[in-house]
């Protein structure tokens, strides 16, 4: 009889490499999310039939209530599990700092802007080629589809009723024309 064992990787090296990719997102949205105030310098109408705007945090957690959900239960499940994996509490403790970091991210504020050949929204840059309107809107955003994502893909852009109003008016405009 052949005897198998099996060894699980060390908890706090598993522990320490998770939290040095979780480091890199939190740092890579950060960036972005720094980027959009130089990407959109100023807000209202831009140049060429442009417009650009910019949400509130109440705006922000409707937008993003999904991902706070998320964001919550993966600050939550490492707990229950370090004590039966043996991984220090100190890389739980990493792991919801740099969590609530980015939670806090979500909350901030956004910049949108609409270009005649691009999106601006959290700080990256959309060809129109790459997006679409979902068939139903939501109230309280604009909902575009990233194409080719399937259900991985939404896109909700967040703002104050008026902006939003105009932004969609400009959306549709500009994707009727890019069929």
């Amino acid at each position: 009889m052949v005897e198998l064992t099996s060894t699980l990787p060390d908890p706090e090296s598993m522990a320490q490499f998770c939290v040095i990719v979780l480091a890199i997102i939190v740092a890579w949205d950060a960036w972005w999310l720094g980027r959009q105030r130089i990407d959109i310098p100023s807000l209202g109408d831009l140049p060429n039939f442009g417009f650009a705007w910019e949400s509130n945090q109440s705006q922000e957690v409707s937008r993003q209530w999904a991902n706070l959900l998320t964001m919550g239960a993966m600050m939550v499940l490492p707990w229950m599990l370090a004590e039966l994996s043996d991984t220090p509490i100190l890389w739980v403790w990493i792991w919801d700092i740099l969590l609530a970091l980015h939670l806090i991210s979500l909350l901030i504020p956004k910049r949108y802007a609409i270009t005649s050949t691009h999106l601006f929204a959290d700080g990256q840059r959309y060809e129109w080629v790459r997006l679409k309107l979902a068939k139903k809107q939501p109230r309280k955003r604009i909902m575009l589809l990233r194409k080719g994502w399937g259900p991985f893909g939404p896109l909700p852009l967040g703002g104050e009723r008026t902006s939003l109003g105009k932004a969609l008016e400009l959306i549709e405009s500009i994707l009727s024309e890019e069929e």
